[in-house]
């Protein structure tokens, strides 16, 4: 004992007795501290993320038909994944909710859809003949009649400026026919004559020649939204409301709306804006924010195309005055308008939502309108379903992340009718079809006899078909009755789903629990197969094992080299304590005396220098934990679960650093220390002399 505390006393006396010494600390302290900060980001990260996956769409495990050529990867945008569908959500739903731990079985499915949208003159053209058919206010009739001859007066101009660039022969001919036509004062007298004739020259021969119609490509899950909304606490229904209960309908990603449904200009700004003011960016040093004004400069049409001549008025005032000038253009003024540095912006934007903005559209779709949206079923061909949304929701903590805000929701019926499942509409309507064109079965070994062999083929009675009946005299299915129709919670689960969000009680039991599901899954003959979170978020959620996989590397390589100058420089301390050791060993001292030593003194370097890398490692992760690390860009906000991470000390990181440390020290020791033992007192008698 006396021995161990004469060594240590040694060991710590010679810390800073040599400058190799310092050297071999400091690559000790580097690499703890390098350790417990980035084991405690990434374990951070790692909770973060699992609560950014679980809270939007995974829920804590994911069950999926087991004979499926894909697993569910349910954040890989536009790669759906290949599974077979669950035939029947109801028979497997009440096994997967007899396990204690099982809080919630949530179905799902994840689908894409393409939404056409017609250009601005479109939409006029369409609010113009609903006032006409349902024979509204003359004053709103002529305030759209004159909307749309602005319109074409501004189609005009654009295509006398088109004509003075663009090569001769460039332009149709038949196109400057048409927009004189419709220009033209007898065109507009003669109107009221023939409104729907007049409606359909305009949608025919002059919509088109206005290239701003969208494609809007959405992404989205079919669940059973009562249920999905009742789950998953972090949604919060930002615009309208909530589709109710049974209901079809639909509810858009207030990401999604304000990225692909906001008018364009007024998007650019608010991203100008956040850049600005949340990430305190300059747009002099900015060339993203330089290029959003740009477009703003030179894209004024769609503005200008929504303006009805009482608003250009009012609008030409309002630019006018703030830009001081004269200009009647308003196309000018609007780039005028939009051409802003730091010391205009914030003031500009204050002037457009305040004074322009109500004069516009700023959402193309609104919550409580009808959306059809066109999809590819599984088999290949497009269906088309028309949609009512309900209203725009958001992740708590996830509002800017585009990863979580990529998928919109949809009610479980709709989606099946998009998939190309059959619903219950669908078997009455084909049932009605089959009926009222008396169709039979056939058996497959009778079908050309049947069909092609016999003269006396029947005769069919020819039906007539109007707005209330489909070919072949099957009852219509009225949009009107689809939207308002009430379901059943039996409807909603008796039918197909591509899998489900199973959430749980206690998380922390989310392996047992995983056991006991297959279990059930396996006994029951469900045919389904039950995999966590991270699975289910397909490639997204490998990203923590890729990121420990790098800070283990990292630090691998951190101290293989440590390692290796650790060794060195231990050799060379000890070459130089040639005459003490030998000396040491001449009165007395056993070879296990100088083994010890030697490994002792290293362990202590490395242990006093790893506790000050493992303090100053900590109070960096306590200091991040206070202020935060800004997430820089929707990447990152996803990962973080919010706009900032806020790491926390992670034992297991701790622990790690000093294990680490004192492998290291002990392997880097032990070549010198043998080589210690060796020396003899002749050779300390020999470096005296």
């Amino acid at each position: 004992m006396s021995s161990l505390i004469l060594l240590l006393q040694t060991s710590f006396r010679n810390i800073f007795s040599s400058f190799l010494n310092v050297v071999i600390g400091l690559i000790i302290l580097f690499g703890t501290l390098f350790f417990v900060v980035g084991g405690s980001m990434v374990d951070s990260m790692d909770k973060s993320m699992s609560r950014s996956i679980i809270g939007s769409i995974a829920g804590n495990a994911q069950v999926y038909q087991a004979s499926s050529t894909d697993s569910p990867a349910l954040f890989e945008g536009w790669q759906i994944p290949d599974l077979d569908p669950i035939p029947d959500f109801s028979k497997v739903k009440g096994p997967l909710m007899s396990d204690p731990n099982v809080a919630a079985v949530v179905p799902e499915g994840i689908n894409t859809a393409i939404v056409v949208y017609g250009n601005t003159i479109d939409q006029i053209l369409e609010k113009l003949r609903k006032a006409e058919t349902n024979h509204e206010p003359k004053e709103k009739i002529e305030s759209l009649k004159s909307h749309i001859r602005q319109m074409v007066s501004v189609i005009q101009t654009d295509m006398g400026k088109l004509d003075k660039i663009a090569s001769k022969g460039a332009m149709d001919p038949e196109a400057y026919k048409d927009i004189s036509k419709a220009s033209s004062p007898a065109f507009w007298d003669s109107f009221n004559k023939d409104p729907f004739g007049h409606l359909e020259f305009l949608e025919n021969k002059i919509a088109y020649l206005v290239p701003d119609s969208d494609q809007i490509f959405l992404s989205y899950v079919g669940t059973d939204l009562d249920s999905f909304t009742k789950s998953f606490d972090r949604l919060q229904i930002v615009d309208g409301q909530a589709v109710p209960k049974g209901h079809r309908g639909m509810l858009l990603s207030k990401y999604v709306y304000e990225n692909q449904f906001k008018l364009k200009a007024a998007n650019r700004l608010d991203q100008i804006r956040e850049a600005v003011v949340e990430k305190n960016k300059k747009i002099a040093k900015d060339p993203d924010l330089q290029d959003l004004i740009k477009q703003n400069r030179n894209q004024t049409r769609e503005i200008v195309l929504q303006l009805d001549p009482l608003s250009t008025q009012k609008v030409m005032a309002v630019l006018q005055t703030t830009l001081g000038s004269k200009e009647t253009d308003l196309p000018k003024l609007l780039s005028a308008f939009f051409d802003t540095n730091d010391d205009n912006f914030l003031g500009r934007y204050k002037v457009f939502y305040d004074q322009i903005a109500p004069y516009l559209e700023l959402y193309r779709l609104k919550p409580g309108e009808m959306l059809t949206i066109k999809a590819y079923t599984k088999s290949g061909f497009v269906q088309a379903v028309n949609v009512k949304i309900y209203g725009t929701f958001q992740f708590k903590g996830l509002e800017k992340s585009s990863t979580a805000g990529s998928m919109s929701l949809m009610d479980l019926m709709s989606f099946r009718d998009l998939y190309g499942y059959v619903t219950p509409e669908k078997i009455a309507e084909t049932k009605s079809l089959e009926k009222a064109a008396g169709a039979q079965f056939v058996s497959r070994d009778k079908a050309e006899a049947d069909l092609f062999g016999g003269s006396d083929v029947e005769q069919t009675t020819q039906t007539k078909i109007n707005d209330k009946t489909e070919m072949g005299g099957g009852t219509k299915l009225k949009r009107a009755d689809l939207v308002n129709r009430v379901y059943s919670a039996d409807e909603m689960e008796q039918g197909v789903a591509m899998g489900a969000a199973i959430l749980l009680k206690d998380p922390s039991k989310l392996k047992e629990t995983m056991k006991n599901l297959q279990a059930i899954c396996d006994k029951d003959n469900l045919g389904l197969k039950v995999i966590d979170w991270q699975k289910a978020a397909g490639n997204l959620g490998q990203f923590v094992f890729v990121a420990k996989f790098i800070l283990y590397l990292a630090t691998a390589i951190i101290f293989v080299v440590a390692l290796v100058i650790i060794n060195n420089a231990v050799v060379m301390a000890t070459l130089q304590r040639v005459r003490e050791i030998g000396t040491m060993r001449a009165i007395g001292a056993q070879r296990t005396f100088v083994l010890s030593m030697v490994l002792i003194e290293t362990v202590v370097l490395g242990l006093v220098f790893g506790t000050v890398g493992v303090c100053l490692g900590s109070g960096f992760v306590l200091w991040l934990g206070h202020s935060g690390v800004p997430a820089g860009n929707d990447f990152l906000y996803f990962f973080f679960s919010g706009p900032r991470l806020y790491p926390g000390l992670s034992v297991g990181s701790l622990i790690g650093a000093f294990v680490v440390v004192l492998l290291v020290t002990c392997l880097s020791a032990l070549y010198p220390a043998v080589m210690a033992t060796r020396v003899q007192p002749i050779q300390a008698m020999a470096s005296e002399d």
